[in-house]
């Protein structure tokens, strides 16, 4: 049997924002909210936006030739990073658009007054609000999947809920706040019997642990580049090619067509129907700088390590009698916490004062933080650059806090 995957360099020397502007170490757990950039993607954007720049698919000079090779290149790449081919990947403005374009084109093509859409309890906004405005314009009813005592997706429960009524599951492949990863294979097998769709929300795995769309077996996965290093502004869809095929644009403009009259317009095929105007040229390419620099580390070993330091704070906190945890005890790179008597913000603030950054609030689940009974959490969340060091800077801010709170 194969020994697990270790990362064992210092990849933090590789981020340059993970020092603050006096130089002193800055313990960054916010990762879930938005990774930290690596020089590799840093470098990538700027050449491309410096001594590389060019518009794309249009030009007949040699530089936009080459632009255009790089751009198409990065397509590719993040493609075959979640096992995907490039006729199937469309570059968006993030998951969120990802999400908000099959809602637009597969939902108002497929979905009828009737129809149901099953999500699950711990979804993102990103993955309820859409849904809900396409069901409020088509008929669609929605249903909502519990949870389980650990807090994963009640997949038990969904069998026993999902009809043939049901046309689409859309559920978080890891949750932003719980880190509990679903059994998407499982899920894929429920909604096919039923004749449904299943989406996945891959924002939080997709930079955590290894992904093969087919292995999977859904049939869209979304995901965003500035959770897996690299640049804001730009995410992926994929979709399995016949369905992308007959899905209908959502946007016009240029790029996205064949011909066009006064009379009618014919549109592109594959992934470039979706990708209207000018595209993020050198976001595109800082993407792919990222999916080089995390494919080149390997999301096996980072996986590992951060399963370690989750393992390690979740001990450390459960050891508190005034701390609750959620999740499970596998949660991936998330760990969500509450301090009796103290609320997120407050921990968040005191926290900063020692250079240690996490999230506090509703972590845009606010469904999910009604479910589990609290207005918010903190939230501490791991990356390629987290250490132990980060944990124990943590605990020490907590310890302060609770001083100042009278509770130590």
């Amino acid at each position: 049997m194969n020994a697990p995957a270790t990362l064992t360099r210092d990849c933090a020397a590789d981020f340059p924002g993970m020092v603050t502007h006096d130089g002193k170490p800055w313990h960054y757990l916010d990762t879930a909210a938005t990774a930290q950039k690596p020089r590799a993607v840093i470098e990538a954007m700027a050449r491309a936006l410096g001594e590389d720049y060019a518009t794309v698919h249009r030009g007949v000079y040699a530089r936009s030739a080459d632009m255009t090779f790089a751009f198409e290149a990065a397509r590719r790449k993040v493609a075959a990073f979640i096992g995907g081919s490039e006729d199937e990947l469309v570059f968006t403005r993030g998951a969120t658009e990802a999400i908000n374009l099959v809602a637009n084109t597969w939902g108002r093509t497929n979905l009828k007054p009737g129809d149901r859409i099953l999500l699950s309890q711990l979804e993102h906004h990103s993955n309820i609000v859409p849904w809900q405005m396409i069901a409020a314009t088509t008929g669609t009813v929605i249903d909502v999947c519990p949870l389980t005592d650990d807090h994963r997706i009640d997949l038990d429960a969904a069998e026993k809920m999902l009809t043939e009524a049901h046309k689409l599951v859309a559920f978080g492949h890891v949750s932003n706040v719980l880190g509990s990863v679903l059994d998407a294979p499982r899920a894929a097998a429920l909604a096919h019997k039923v004749g449904a769709k299943l989406l996945l929300d891959g924002c939080q795995s997709a930079p955590h642990m290894p992904v093969d769309v087919r292995a999977l077996g859904c049939d869209f996965y979304v995901f965003s580049a500035h959770k897996l290093y690299g640049p804001t502004g730009i995410g992926a869809l994929w979709a399995r090619a016949d369905i992308l095929d007959a899905m209908p644009p959502w946007e016009g403009g240029g790029a996205m067509i064949d011909r066009v009259t006064f009379a009618g317009t014919t549109y592109a095929s594959g992934p470039q129907r979706f990708e209207a105007g000018t595209p993020a040229i050198t976001e595109a390419i800082a993407f792919g700088a990222a999916v080089d620099y995390v494919s080149g580390i390997g999301l096996a070993a980072l996986h590992e390590r951060e399963a370690r330091l989750v393992a390690q704070l979740r001990r450390e906190l459960i050891a508190m009698n005034d701390v609750t945890v959620f999740g499970p005890e596998d949660s991936a790179g998330i760990v969500s916490f509450t301090i009796d008597d103290i609320h997120p913000h407050d921990l968040g603030t005191i926290l900063d004062e020692s250079n240690v950054a996490i999230r506090a609030g509703h972590h845009c689940a606010q469904p999910l933080m009604d479910y589990l009974g609290v207005p918010a959490t903190a939230r501490a969340s791991f990356g390629l650059y987290s250490s132990e060091a980060d944990i124990a800077a943590l605990l020490k801010g907590i310890a302060r806090t609770r001083k100042i709170f009278g509770k130590g």
